[in-house]
């Protein structure tokens, strides 16, 4: 699903993360409102991915959850250097759980993973 423009945070988790859980605190205690996206029942399309990597500045390695249990099962941690960014791209299209999160998206900005002081730096220009 292709995330429409909107004036409202994309705030991508699973449920039962709890680094997700402290992020949706922290924008709360914010007051910074959000759309909630479960990833794992909306997995981030590769279009999403691949213009969400554009956008964060960051390499596509950052975009891999690799402390899932889908990430270990797959030997991913010894594959990943021999596929190209548009094959890891396409890797990640095909499962939410392949996908750090939390993942934050807004006004042309995306942060991958919740770090506090990250994420400080965001609200002062939102």
């Amino acid at each position: 699903m292709q995330q429409k423009e909107s004036d409202m945070m994309l705030l991508i988790c699973y449920p039962r993360c709890s680094t997700c859980k402290k992020a949706e605190k922290w924008l709360k205690d914010a007051w910074i409102e959000y759309e909630y996206r479960d990833i794992r029942e909306n997995a981030p399309s590769y279009e999403e991915l691949k213009d969400w990597l554009k956008k964060s500045g960051l390499p596509v390695r950052r975009f891999f959850n690799t402390s899932g249990q889908l990430y270990r099962s797959l030997g991913l941690k010894d594959k990943l250097d021999g596929m190209t960014e548009d094959e890891q791209l396409r890797l990640l299209s095909t499962d939410g759980m392949l996908v750090k999160r939390s993942i934050a998206v807004k006004d042309g900005k995306v942060l991958v993973g919740f770090k506090e002081s990250d994420w400080e730096k965001l609200r002062e220009i939102l």
